[in-house]
């Protein structure tokens, strides 16, 4: 079933959205050669408590830390720790905050150093699917089919793949809620969009093939060819005046 929020609700949300963009932007800026993972997390986390609100990953599902952290061909659900950054690297940190009994949930890809011309081309890409895709569910008799089909369309034009087995959802009360939101589809089909939804638009995007598997922490997903990946999300809500990106600062 799809929640639909209230104004007052989005209002609420748009809390737990702002403090969400300011943990990601932080730890984004803490982002260079030298740096741990877990020192990324430690921030993020600082920052969220500090806002009076709770990190939405810890203990979700018993995930060990505040966000996620994956770097280069990991694509989700990396376990922050010793792992220090080195150039070169695309990172891509994943956040999520609740307060006032509402979630926001972002991620971005960062870049430590130089990086190669194919993993800014796909970290660039990556980003533009996702505005296409809200660009979509903004229109007019909007159907959830047509955010998946100008993702994936913009994104295989560019000669890169989809995540297919990890879609987006909605958000609310609950981290995860209905609907699923994937980066692939037909245009036209699906549930209709309307005022008051609530959702996760996440692009997951592969250099190489869609295909991905889960490392033995049960937790780290990773492209199966070994290729690079980058992600990119932002919470957002379908209001009276369009589409608001609760959780971008």
């Amino acid at each position: 079933m799809i929640n639909i929020k209230t104004p007052d609700q989005i209002k609420k949300m748009m809390v737990a959205g702002r403090i969400t963009g300011e943990a990601l932007a932080l730890a984004g800026e803490m982002v260079r050669e030298g740096i741990t993972t877990k020192q990324l997390d430690d921030k993020i986390r600082n920052h969220i408590v500090k806002c009076g609100a709770k990190p939405s990953f810890l203990g979700y599902g018993g995930f060990p830390a505040s966000a996620c952290i994956s770097v280069n061909n990991e694509v989700i659900h990396g376990i922050p720790g010793s792992r220090v950054l080195k150039e070169g690297d695309i990172v891509k940190i994943d956040v999520g905050a609740y307060i006032g009994g509402f979630h926001g949930d972002s991620a971005n890809t960062f870049t430590v150093g130089r990086v190669s011309d194919e993993a800014q081309r796909l970290i660039d890409v990556t980003r533009e699917s996702f505005y296409r895709g809200i660009e979509a569910a903004g229109k007019e008799g909007a159907r959830l089919g047509d955010i998946g089909y100008a993702i994936q369309s913009y994104v295989e034009e560019n000669g890169f793949s989809v995540v297919k087995k990890y879609v987006g959802h909605g958000v609310g009360h609950d981290l995860h809620e209905d609907p699923n939101v994937p980066n692939f589809g037909t245009a036209g089909r699906g549930v209709r969009l309307c005022r008051g939804m609530v959702f996760a638009v996440e692009p997951m995007v592969n250099a190489g093939g869609f295909e991905v598997v889960e490392h033995p922490d049960k937790w780290t997903v990773v492209t199966k060819d070994g290729s690079l990946s980058a992600h990119y999300e932002h919470t957002v809500a379908l209001t009276g005046d369009g589409v608001l990106l609760l959780t971008k600062i």
